[in-house]
C-alpha cells in the first residue's frame, strides 16, 4: 500500500502512480517515521520520507520486521518513548 516502496509495487497496481511526497513538507506535526531491515518498506526511503517533514524523525529497527514492535521490541519502544519525551520536552 505504500506504492514503489513497498514490494517493489510497479506493473499496473494501483498504486504504482500514487505520489504524495510533495505533501509531506506541509505537515508540520512532530511525525517519527520507523523502518525495519526486514520490512517490505524500504527503510532508505522511510528515511527520506522522514527527512520531508520539518519536524521528522526516524528510527531504524535493525532487527525489525514490519512488526517491529514484536520482533525488535527494545529498539521500537526505546526509539517510540525518546521520540516522545523529545516532543514533550519541545512544549
Amino acid at each position: 500500500m505504500q506504492g514503489p516502496s513497498e514490494m517493489g509495487a510497479t506493473g499496473g497496481c494501483k498504486l504504482e502512480k500514487w505520489d504524495r511526497s510533495t505533501d509531506l513538507p506541509k505537515i508540520t506535526v512532530p511525525t517519527l517515521v520507523i523502518g525495519a531491515r526486514h520490512d517490505t518498506m524500504d527503510p532508505a526511503h522511510m528515511k527520506w520520507m522522514s527527512e520531508q517533514f520539518p519536524s521528522g524523525s526516524y528510527l531504524y529497527c535493525a532487527n525489525g520486521s514490519h512488526m517491529a514492535l514484536y520482533d525488535d521490541q527494545q529498539t521500537f519502544f526505546t526509539g517510540l518513548i525518546r521520540f516522545l519525551k523529545d516532543v514533550d520536552r519541545a512544549k
